[in-house]
């Protein structure tokens, strides 16, 4: 019997078949582990069907509780996976194991990089510099395009006064079909049996699940939001949860893009003229540098990184709220609203994972472990690779400095410039004491309070814990934290 290529569900790209038997596995265990979004599940159960419908007679399709109750005792080989547990169990069957795909840069170019460098000094920015160097994109010579390797610095522009959206068109949206109408009626089945259990709202699907479709919503984005999302990518509005943020996230994670592709399509619309360099290289710094990045920091920080990272000593357990993905008794508008689009959407753009729910996860100390767990499970684009270095590392800062050099805690004085949240919620971000008074601005001289012994030592904390210092009524404030029961 010939070998067959056992490709998992975030595998279903041209990139991962190479001709041959391919041999894939639809295993209700993997759903049952967690409380999933209904959105990520049916995402995940619709791209995987879709791509055995495109395969036909070269993919054998198995049902099962557990992988390794049907895949035991066969030939295989597989594609280095993308989790610890998954490269455990491909290596337990006897796998013919190839190294990874889909990244720009291999885990042996990674490891050559970051050799005889301690992991505080495994810094993103300098990664970046050296992929650009290597790679020669948007490069002339030895110089980066532009004169600068990051502009960041011009990408910070707050929202358009008064306005509801950005006025962009609505991003682009596949069209459900027979295998995602079977899909929504097994989900509902397995869940009535109790065999797993779904957080989240049901609804149409939004994201690619097939190549086509990713393709599509690839060319969307640069051609109708990529101008736009450099200067607008930290923005927030109640009216446009969409702004101007490609939300690739999903077919990359999927494996239905490359992110070559995804590169080369928007340098290719900056060399045309038709994008400006400041959103281009926003794009290629996320995906070729940040994504990259926490891709091999994953594997590098060793399976227990997340088990063992909790420098703050965060002990709170995440709140109802979060669990059922509901926002209705919020009455932090920026808070509430944020939660309800994750439950009705599956998903949130960077700034309001990392300013809205990780800085109030922060400054209220929720568990690290938990925290990541939640968003890998409640996010479409969760994985277990990519949520350890955002969530423990840059959101957290729970891993003490190796992936940010200070935690990520800031006041509703952020919250109002950057958005039109603050503009219709009962508190004032303005205020830190009184019934008015803002959580997050509170909430972060509280934070600051309770972990300075910890951050002391941290040169970057020095002027914020100065401030704490003098703030002549920190006693009050910190009190009133503690005691909050309406947030």
């Amino acid at each position: 019997m010939a070998v067959s290529r056992f490709l998992f569900a975030d595998q279903l790209g041209p990139h991962f078949d190479d001709g041959g038997p391919l041999l894939m596995v639809e295993a209700v265990g993997v759903l049952g582990r967690h409380p999933y979004h209904r959105a990520k599940a049916h995402l995940i159960l619709s791209a995987l069907r879709h791509r055995v419908r495109e395969l036909g007679d070269r993919v054998e399709l198995l049902h099962a509780e557990h992988y390794r109750d049907v895949l035991a005792g066969r030939d295989l080989e597989a594609v280095d996976p993308t989790s610890w547990g998954a490269r455990a169990l491909v290596r337990e069957l006897g796998a013919r194991v190839l190294p990874s795909r889909g990244f720009v840069t291999s885990e042996d170019e990674f490891a050559a990089w970051a050799q005889g460098r301690p992991p505080s000094r495994l810094v993103m920015d300098q990664f970046y510099r050296h992929v650009r160097t290597s790679t020669g994109l948007l490069m002339r010579g030895p110089d980066p395009e532009g004169g600068r390797f990051n502009f960041d610095h011009d990408n910070r522009r707050p929202p358009p006064k008064g306005a509801s959206g950005l006025g962009l068109p609505d991003p682009y949206r596949p069209v459900e079909d027979d295998i995602d109408e079977q899909v929504r009626a097994d989900l509902d089945r397995l869940e009535a049996e109790g065999r797993i259990r779904l957080i989240g709202q049901d609804g149409p699907r939004r994201f690619a699940a097939t190549r086509a479709e990713a393709l599509t919503a690839l060319a969307d984005f640069v051609e109708t939001r990529l101008g736009d999302f450099g200067p607008f990518e930290d923005a927030s509005l109640l009216g446009d949860d969409a702004m101007a943020h490609s939300r690739l996230s999903v077919p990359l994670n999927l494996g239905l893009l490359h992110p070559r592709e995804v590169i080369d399509a928007v340098v290719a619309a900056y060399h045309a003229g038709e994008a400006p360099l400041q959103s281009v290289e926003a794009v290629v710094r996320q995906i070729m540098g940040w994504r990259d990045w926490v891709w091999h920091l994953y594997w590098h920080l060793g399976e227990d990184y997340v088990r063992r990272s909790n420098h703050l000593d965060a002990q709170t357990p995440l709140p109802r709220e979060f669990l059922e993905l509901d926002g209705r008794t919020v009455r932090a508008r920026c808070l509430s609203h944020v939660l309800d689009e994750v439950g009705r959407t599956g998903y949130a753009h960077h700034i309001q994972r990392l300013m809205i729910l990780g800085n109030w996860a922060l400054q209220r100390g929720y568990r690290p472990a938990e925290l990541t767990e939640w968003f890998t499970n409640a996010f479409v684009d969760g994985t277990p690779w990519v949520m350890p270095a955002n969530v423990v590392g840059m959101s957290q800062h729970a891993d003490g400095g190796i992936v940010a050099t200070k935690p990520y805690a800031s006041g509703g004085a952020y919250i109002s410039k950057m958005s039109d949240y603050c503009g219709s919620c009962t508190f004032n971000p303005k205020k830190r004491l009184g019934e008015d008074a803002c959580p997050f601005t509170a909430g972060y001289w509280a934070f600051l309070d309770r972990v300075e012994p910890r951050i002391r030592g941290n040169h970057r904390m020095q002027q914020p814990l100065a401030g704490l210092r003098r703030l002549v009524d920190r006693d009050a404030v910190v009190e009133q934290e503690r005691t909050r029961t309406q947030w």
